[in-house]
């Protein structure tokens, strides 16, 4: 029904049970899900996640017959420095969470790009600095499950909320083997451009997100903001962009019963444009 490289993120039904959210997924038509592992945003994944948790969660997802491309989880405040006990509980997660995408067939784990605050903990060379080398670490050891680790390098609430500071991150990434997750709401929330968000990073971009935006305001469905999609897919195309991408549908302007329709036509025009 929608183009083979066009999921839709199980965040855009938060409001369902996880295996009533994959149902509906794919009563909808997609043959592809993001796994959304997001503490306060999406409850899909346990936060206390041990390996009781991991293994009903995948039991639940590979029930359902939806391939996995990631688990968009989150192992806490990268830039914030850690105590002994605070850092093993972070490995501790870590592996859950790895443990959880290498079950389900995903082929990464996506982490966010810092705290949820603009401000830098410490200064912003040193946050940045702090942030790639969770992010390294944590590539490093995603190896020994088979899985790579994604980081959506922009993101408007967190630290690297704007392009300019999603480049100094990606900067400090190279020959970790961490990629980057585009998401075109974000990017216009912040006063970006998705194309030049393309021709920074081309080569670098493991995945898109799809939500609309407009300047200040992540949460509008496809058509009610002001993203560029038909210009920064055409960007992706012609820099060479061969991944997938997800409708991850977090929206405030429609009402739960509205989901459903409101997925499907976002899929319909996506697919058409890519």
């Amino acid at each position: 029904m929608f183009h083979s490289r066009l999921g839709c993120s199980s965040i855009s039904f938060r409001h369902q049970d996880l295996a009533t959210a994959l149902q509906t997924i794919r009563e909808t038509g997609f043959d592809e899900i993001d796994l959304g592992a997001l503490p306060g945003v999406c409850d899909h994944v346990p936060f206390v996640l041990d390996a009781e948790a991991v293994d009903s969660v995948a039991a639940t997802v590979n029930a359902s017959g939806l391939r996995v491309r990631s688990v968009n989880g989150d192992i806490g405040d990268l830039n914030r420095v850690l105590t002994a006990e605070e850092r093993a509980s972070r490995e501790a997660h870590l592996d859950m969470l790895l443990t959880l995408t290498a079950a389900i067939g995903a082929n990464a784990l996506v982490l966010p790009c810092g705290a949820i605050d603009h401000e830098p903990i410490r200064s912003l060379d040193e946050d940045f600095d702090a942030v790639a080398a969770e992010l390294t670490s944590a590539a490093q050891r995603a190896t020994t499950f088979g899985v790579e680790i994604w980081t959506e390098s922009l993101h408007f609430f967190r630290l690297c909320f704007n392009t300019e500071r999603a480049e100094q991150l990606t900067q400090r990434l190279d020959g970790s083997g961490v990629r980057l997750v585009m998401d075109f709401s974000h990017i216009t929330a912040s006063g970006g451009d998705p194309t030049d968000y393309v021709d920074r990073f081309a080569g670098r971009i493991a995945h898109v997100h799809l939500r609309d935006a407009v300047p200040g305001d992540i949460r509008l469905s496809i058509g009610n903001g002001s993203a560029d999609f038909t210009g920064g897919l055409r960007a992706l195309a012609d820099s060479g962009y061969t991944g997938h991408f997800s409708l991850e549908l977090e929206t405030r302007d429609v009402e739960n019963p509205e989901r459903p329709a409101a997925a499907a036509q976002a899929g319909a025009f996506i697919s058409a444009l890519i």
